[in-house]
């Protein structure tokens, strides 16, 4: 006998089938996005979750790639200020010098399409989803509690709430009654952090998968693919299964020494090489 679960999903399969990579967080880093694109699982859509740029050594080639790639776009707050649409005295000094330095080296058209990509929420999937950069309340908000979730979540009607800009994977749900909050639990790594090295822990791909449950509502997290501060160094990424009501989280390795000497020999900070080696 079917469950009811079971039925829910072949009745939303009937419906749509329709599989998203969901990106976010990749600022600038080049190697990274190359590494999340030969990892991901086949899918029909992408799904940008704001900050292209800001950090990293290639603003210009990382654009280049993602408009490659459809054209579902959130801004992220890198994306408005290194594009000189204000809010650069909210930054940290080393992350007002890389924004700084991000808006010389932009080209005019790529600094023009960071100018208009679209203020999230928006909604990519109809009613059922949202995306966002910050929070569904405010772009520049960092939903890193479950404190933080409750208002984000009681200001939108979507289902699922796809976000970013806190560079954690997770996320949050609610049944309307509790409050939860969800980590991937990796079977190969349990976010010890720090780079070990090519042949040492914490260099092979890894996957996990959540369920979704009908009437629950959910804030989700793909990760920073491009700058993770999880303790984890791999880039990370996600893909939203809507058939089957799953979405599924995956971290891979990428080549972090190239990225750093990207960002030295770019003259940035030291301190955005060193934090890629460490996942914070």
């Amino acid at each position: 006998m079917r469950s009811i679960a079971q039925s829910a999903v072949e009745k939303r399969a009937d419906i749509l089938a329709m599989r998203a990579l969901l990106i976010s967080d990749i600022h600038a880093n080049l190697e990274a996005l190359e590494a999340v694109l030969a990892a991901a699982p086949e899918h029909d859509v992408v799904w940008n979750l704001g900050d292209v740029v800001g950090y990293g050594a290639n603003p210009n080639e990382v654009i280049e790639e993602t408009r490659r790639l459809g054209n579902v776009f959130v801004r992220g707050n890198h994306d408005r200020v290194c594009s000189g649409l204000g809010g650069i005295e909210e930054f940290n000094p080393v992350a007002q010098r890389a924004a700084r330095w991000t808006e010389c080296v932009l080209t005019g058209e790529h600094r023009d399409w960071l100018r208009h990509m679209a203020v999230g929420p928006i909604a990519p999937d109809g009613p059922f989803v949202r995306c966002v950069h910050g929070s569904p309340v405010d772009e520049d908000e960092y939903v890193l509690t479950v404190r933080d979730a409750w208002p984000a979540l009681e200001a939108t009607d979507a289902r699922i709430t796809f976000f970013g800009h806190t560079h954690v994977q997770g996320g949050f749900a609610t049944n309307g009654d509790e409050w939860f909050r969800l980590s991937p639990q990796y079977a190969g790594h349990r976010l010890h952090g720090g780079y070990h090295g090519e042949h040492g822990a914490h260099t092979e791909a890894d996957e996990f998968e959540v369920q979704l449950r009908e009437g629950a509502r959910y804030l989700l997290n793909p990760g920073s693919v491009g700058q993770p501060r999880d303790g984890d160094w791999r880039a990370a990424f996600a893909v939203y299964d809507d058939a089957r009501m799953t979405v599924t989280w995956y971290r891979v390795p990428y080549d972090v020494k190239e990225a750093q000497e990207r960002i030295v020999q770019a003259g940035l900070p030291d301190r955005l090489a060193a934090r890629l080696r460490d996942g914070r």
